[in-house]
């Protein structure tokens, strides 16, 4: 029986996605939004983990998938490391840093559950 039947289904992925809009959200305004390299950054590490959480599963191959949610971890850190400097420069507040960070390490820690559980399965479980 397969895990997931598209990427999708894949509740890290819905949470990276969430991710994403609170991100784009917080940079949607103010300094941060006028700050053209951090508010690209940040965004483009968020995409990154919803991207190759995507695109390691339709690899098709577990090996893939595993080493794309690494991908996808050190994207997650990428954010976390962002979110620092956002907050240090004022762009966003404590209460938006802490539910940025939250999230954040949220996804990482599922990420991390998925690829433990990936590790887990006998040789001949597919990831699909």
């Amino acid at each position: 029986m397969p895990l997931f039947r598209t990427f999708e289904e894949i509740e890290v992925w819905q949470r990276g996605r969430e991710l994403v809009k609170q991100v784009y959200g917080a940079s949607r305004t103010g300094e941060f939004f006028r700050d053209f390299g951090l508010r690209d950054q940040i965004r483009r590490a968020g995409v990154s983990i919803m991207a190759n959480i995507a695109e390691g599963f339709e690899r098709g191959s577990r090996k893939q998938f595993l080493q794309y949610l690494v991908i996808a971890k050190a994207s997650a850190a990428e954010v976390r490391c962002h979110l620092y400097v956002a907050l240090d420069q004022g762009y966003i507040n404590t209460e938006q840093a802490a539910s940025l960070f939250d999230r954040v390490t949220e996804v990482s820690k599922m990420i991390a559950g998925l690829m433990r559980h990936l590790h887990s399965l006998p040789p001949t479980s597919k990831s699909r």
